[in-house]
């Protein structure tokens, strides 16, 4: 008996699932809420489906896509070359750079963008020629300024100037995330300030920089919308507004609006996923943290030593 008793293995708790009614609960009336409004759009014949297999594909629908992704590609690289050069200025030594940085970032942050992108539309107005010349003197150049691409470069420049007064802010709090000593170290290596920024700091401030600009990415894809006010009338939105008004039926075309810019969002969203990781290693908080072996090691024979024990003196570990 004192032997069988010494062979038993442990009486391991017998754990119940913890029941979560409210889940059930919750799911259940999701569902029906999604079942109710599916049945709503295919029953409804006010959505025209019919419609909308029609037009999803129209040669002026996807040109609008085109330039939509043209007018958001050509305005953030805009907006991240000036944002880089902004946010060092920023944190330059130099109080000129430092106050021309702010202004720019107050001016661009405080105006609507439809304001902005009406001024840009507008100022071929204000000013119709660039002069060089003797002040209060004689002209000695004179250009007339035109617009030939039809509201393109007005609506990348409205784009990209007011964005990049909101990505400095990002890549500024993403500069200041780095601990200065590691500029202090590289410096006493006799690194240039160029190559620290670009070889050092930037790289590590990726990971706060990245996951707020592939938002502000996606909000510029949708920004797009408003290049009407330039004006500029071959993006998606004006595309679809087109159609409808020429056929009499908004809602299907805004339906053939929301799939495109849902689909291009989406494909965004995978991007900006992988970029996130690819900045974000060694910094996840889901990694498994580090084993030390040594530790490990001592770990291990404290348990041996203790397992031991208890099977040289039964008797005394089970009191």
């Amino acid at each position: 008996m004192h032997g069988q008793h010494k062979d038993e293995a442990p009486v391991l708790n017998n754990p119940v699932p913890v029941r979560h009614p409210g889940r059930w609960v919750s799911a259940a009336i999701i569902l029906l809420l999604v079942a109710g409004f599916l049945q709503s759009m295919f029953t409804n014949p006010n959505f025209r489906w019919d419609i909308v297999g029609t037009y999803i594909l129209d040669v002026k629908v996807v040109q609008g896509v085109g330039w939509t992704l043209l007018l958001t590609v050509a305005s953030m690289v805009l907006a991240i070359v000036l944002a880089i050069l902004l946010a060092v200025m920023r944190q330059s030594d130099n109080p000129v750079f430092r106050w021309t940085s702010w202004v720019w970032v107050w001016f661009f942050r405080g105006t609507p963008v439809y304001t902005q992108l009406v001024f840009w539309g507008l100022v071929t107005v204000l000013y119709p020629a660039i002069t060089l010349g003797i002040p209060f003197g004689p002209e000695l150049f004179s250009y007339a300024l035109s617009d030939p691409t039809k509201g393109l470069i007005p609506a990348i420049l409205g784009l990209g100037l007011n964005e990049s007064a909101y990505l400095a802010e990002i890549f500024r709090a993403g500069l200041k995330s780095v601990d200065r000593g590691q500029q202090e170290a590289a410096e006493a290596l006799g690194m240039s300030k160029g190559k620290i920024m670009w070889r050092i700091i930037l790289p590590q401030a990726m990971r706060i920089i990245v996951p707020p600009t592939g938002n502000e990415t996606i909000g510029m894809l949708k920004t797009t919308s408003l290049v009407l006010a330039v004006p500029f009338t071959l993006d998606l939105t004006f595309a679809t507004n087109a159609l409808a008004n020429r056929i009499y039926l908004p809602i299907p075309l805004l339906i053939v609006a929301a799939f495109w810019y849902l689909l291009v969002t989406s494909i965004l969203m995978v991007g900006q996923h992988y970029l996130e990781a690819y900045y974000g290693k060694g910094m996840d908080n889901l990694a498994p943290a580090a084993v030390n072996p040594a530790a490990a090691k001592a770990a291990g024979a404290g348990a041996d030593a203790q397992h031991s024990i208890k099977m040289d003196f039964p008797e005394e570990s089970a009191r």
